[in-house]
């Protein structure tokens, strides 16, 4: 088996997953400008067991996009083995990685994502269901608390398992996405799990993701919301670690890319790519002085013409 965790230069910077965020046309904008793992969108192990073809669309990716690791949630480890074998052979990612940490009432009322991490025998037997039906690395990102059931003691229990990256949100169930880190878990989990470590939760620019980074002692960050609007976070952090200073994008910048953003989701997706990227282009005139006042316009956009209409509008000088 080929664990491409090792290859992956220090810090590692990823693309952590978020639903109907990360799919294929955003992690290759992230991907251009820099970051050196991207996951995808959740994708459900029931959904492989009974109808796959659905599901093909978060789990389908570019050669660009390597290397790329598939996320699955549930609760069922028949379906896991199912999926595992599913994605090694036909979708054929450079790994793949079990969901512990989501927190939506969907996914947790059925099982899956933090919910999983409830139930340590059934949690250990997903794992291991994964891990013998595929070749690939197989990775888990998880919470540091879930109703009482803390990290370390998950670690504990699973430590035997072949596990070769760990992504820890380091807040618990309850916080969901906001409140502080707590760093000392991620730090006290970093001296107990051999395999590579990434931090995440709260890294929402460069100077956050390299105090994550510190604090932490992890080999890594992965970054969700902190890329949204913004890749080039990526970029700012690979200059860090060659020793630069992250430089923000220029304006023209910001809208080339929204642009080619908007192009590959509608491109990939059809109307829905544009429905779907109205939020994308909020984010991203967020990054500009004025852009905030064009939103408005963006959340209304039917086609790539639209797209190319408000990012001329939006370069003028005067709309700053």
């Amino acid at each position: 088996m080929d664990n491409f965790w090792k290859l992956l230069r220090k810090p590692v910077f990823a693309l952590a997953p978020l639903s109907g965020i990360t799919d294929s046309a955003f992690r290759r904008i992230c991907k251009g400008y820099g970051a050196d793992v991207l996951y995808s969108e959740l994708a459900s192990s029931t959904a492989f067991a009974y109808q796959a073809q659905p599901t093909l669309g978060i789990v389908r990716f570019d050669e660009s996009e390597r290397p790329f690791v598939v996320q699955l949630f549930g609760h069922n480890p028949e379906h896991f083995a199912i999926a595992a074998r599913f994605i090694t052979r036909e979708i054929r990612p450079d790994g793949i990685d079990i969901n512990f940490g989501c927190p939506m009432a969907k996914v947790f009322k059925r099982g899956g994502g933090a919910a999983l991490m409830t139930n340590f025998p059934l949690a250990r037997e997903v794992i291991q269901s994964v891990i013998e039906n595929t070749h690939l690395p197989v990775s888990i990102k998880t919470r540091t608390n879930v109703q009482g059931f803390d990290l370390l003691s998950f670690l504990e229990y699973i430590e035997d398992l072949d596990i070769k990256a760990l992504m820890i949100h380091g807040r618990s169930y309850a916080q969901r996405f906001s409140g502080p880190n707590d760093i000392e878990t991620t730090r006290e989990a970093r001296a107990r799990f051999k395999g590579t470590l990434l931090a995440n939760g709260g890294a929402m620019n460069p100077a956050s993701a390299v105090e994550l980074l510190e604090k932490t002692g992890a080999d890594g960050v992965g970054i969700a919301r902190g890329a949204l609007g913004n890749p080039w976070i990526f970029s700012q952090l690979d200059s860090t670690r060659n020793g630069g200073s992250p430089a923000k994008p220029p304006r023209d910048e910001v809208l080339k890319t929204a642009h080619e953003h908007a192009r590959l989701s509608i491109g990939l997706k059809g109307r829905r790519g544009i429905i779907e990227m109205r939020k994308h282009l909020c984010w991203y005139l967020q990054q500009i002085p004025g852009g905030k006042k064009f939103k408005r316009e963006a959340v209304k956009l039917e086609s790539i013409e639209d797209v190319a209409a408000l990012v001329a509008l939006a370069a003028e000088p005067f709309s700053s």
